[in-house]
């Protein structure tokens, strides 16, 4: 190696080495094409470090003034475009360095002492997630609302209930959509979880065994917005556990966006005929012009496939890895980024089809006592009055068959053929044979009775007024 050979400021490691990687190697490394936007979150922690060496009497205040000034044109220039990776930039603290080499000269080069990629990079990836759950609780708070304004504005609509997508018993709608704020509600739960355990800074731990240098990873921790300072060096710079929870917690809200996906694509047919979804977030057909398709459903219910083999796939890779950093882990980016991506691309669009569709009242109203869908009152009416469950299962089994065989509804049946079918049915099964008697019925905890619904309206829209706050967005009457 001749000395004093200068390295090329294009690699972040090439002390080492007496000529450059090959083309092929170079093409396999390359990442700057898709972590260049982490490139606002290395800014703000390289910042952060700069003020950990000054502390530590490794930058005097004029170096510190300097390097701040020149972090802070570089975070300008990256948000107007001014500065730009090159084809010789191999990630973004490569460019980002090389930016604060041509600004600096050779005090730029300081800021290197004390960190390591290795915990640069974890740390740049979990200020860039916490920001951007922030976004992605935020779009979930507004389908929250999306589904309880519809709620709200069908608190007395029957409708019938499904188990096996057969008709089982009525219910009010509202109680229906309300299902689907308590999925989503899970979801704005599980990623402020996620955010306590995705809050310890990784900075400070260097490339596995922390630094002989007296930096401040506490310190540091605070002022970048993180609960703690990791606790073991070569965990901080291997863990991806924040990746692969929160690519699970984005699974699941795919998951969640296509089972609602998928009842409006059923809603929506002429065999159902329960909600109109608004042209705006319909399309056609190229060949039949009658179409009118529920496309933001199906990419929703689509988009949850790409979610969960984002989540299969980062969990193979994680496998198999020996402590602590392997370049295996620049796998963790590109399925971070389009899960925040397709969350944010789908969210609003499934909002807007919430929000906007119309629901066919009469149709549910009448769909609402279908199939029998009061046998189980008439079961546990006749348990009321002191009839075995088992008992009374059977006799309205049998009352079931009569009415399948005289085609024929429960009311429709005279008293003579219910003594007939059973001693246990006599005409006072009558006060439960309606719609809105079985509805008022289910009173208990969390049941469809009008009542209980209020309180899960009055429950619900103060939840997502607290998954708002959290996300940044405190409203006028927070």
């Amino acid at each position: 190696m001749t000395a004093g050979r200068p390295v090329s400021p294009a690699r972040l490691w090439g002390g080492r080495f007496e000529g450059g990687p090959a083309q092929a190697v170079r093409q396999l490394s390359y990442s700057v094409q898709f972590d260049w936007r982490l490139a606002p979150y290395d800014l703000l922690a390289s910042r952060a470090h700069a003020r950990v060496l000054h502390r530590a009497g490794l930058l005097d205040d004029g170096e510190l003034e300097r390097m701040c000034d020149a972090l802070e044109v570089l975070e300008a220039q990256v948000a107007s475009g001014a500065f730009r990776p090159t084809a010789d930039d191999e990630d973004v603290h490569t460019a980002l360095e090389r930016g604060l080499l041509e600004r600096l000269g050779t005090l730029g080069g300081k800021l290197r002492a004390g960190r390591s990629r290795n915990d640069q990079v974890a740390t740049d990836l979990r200020l860039y997630l916490r920001d951007h759950v922030r976004l992605v609780v935020l779009r979930l708070a507004e389908l929250e609302s999306a589904l309880l304004t519809q709620a709200e504005r069908h608190e007395a609509t029957t409708a019938p209930g499904f188990t096996h997508l057969q008709h089982a018993q009525p219910i009010l709608f509202a109680h229906h959509l309300l299902a689907y704020v308590s999925m989503f509600s899970r979801d704005v739960s599980r990623l402020k979880d996620w955010d306590i355990r995705a809050g310890v800074s990784p900075l400070g731990s260097g490339a596995l065994a922390g630094s002989s240098l007296p930096v401040d990873p506490v310190g540091t921790a605070a002022e970048l917005g993180f609960y703690a300072a990791a606790s073991n060096s070569m965990d901080a710079v291997s863990d991806r556990d924040f990746v692969a929870e929160f690519l699970f917690a984005a699974a699941l809200v795919g998951v969640h966006l296509s089972r609602l996906g998928e009842e409006l694509v059923l809603w929506s047919t002429r065999e159902f005929g329960w909600v109109e979804i608004d042209d705006a977030f319909a399309t056609g057909s190229s060949i039949m012009p009658q179409k009118k398709n529920p496309d933001v459903a199906e990419l929703a219910r689509g988009k949850a496939g790409r979610l969960i083999g984002h989540l299969t796939g980062f969990l193979a890779t994680l496998k198999g890895l020996p402590l602590t950093y392997n370049r295996d882990l620049q796998e963790d980016k590109e399925p971070v980024f389009d899960a925040i991506d397709t969350l944010l691309l789908v969210l609003p669009a499934v909002t807007g089809m919430v929000e906007t569709m119309t629901v066919n009242v009469e149709r549910l109203a009448a769909e609402a006592p279908v199939g029998f869908s009061l046998a189980t009152d008439v079961a546990e009416a006749l348990v009321r009055n002191g009839v075995p469950f088992r008992d009374a299962h059977e006799a309205v089994g049998h009352l079931v068959v009569w009415c399948v065989s005289n085609e024929c509804d429960l009311g429709e049946v005279s008293d003579d053929d219910l003594a007939r079918i059973s001693p246990h049915l006599t005409p006072a099964i009558r006060d439960v044979l309606s719609v809105t008697g079985a509805i008022a019925s289910r009173a208990g905890h969390g049941g469809t009775a009008p009542d209980r619904v209020a309180e899960q309206l009055a429950a619900a829209n103060h939840e997502v007024a607290s998954h708002r706050a959290w996300a940044g967005e405190v409203g006028e009457d927070d």
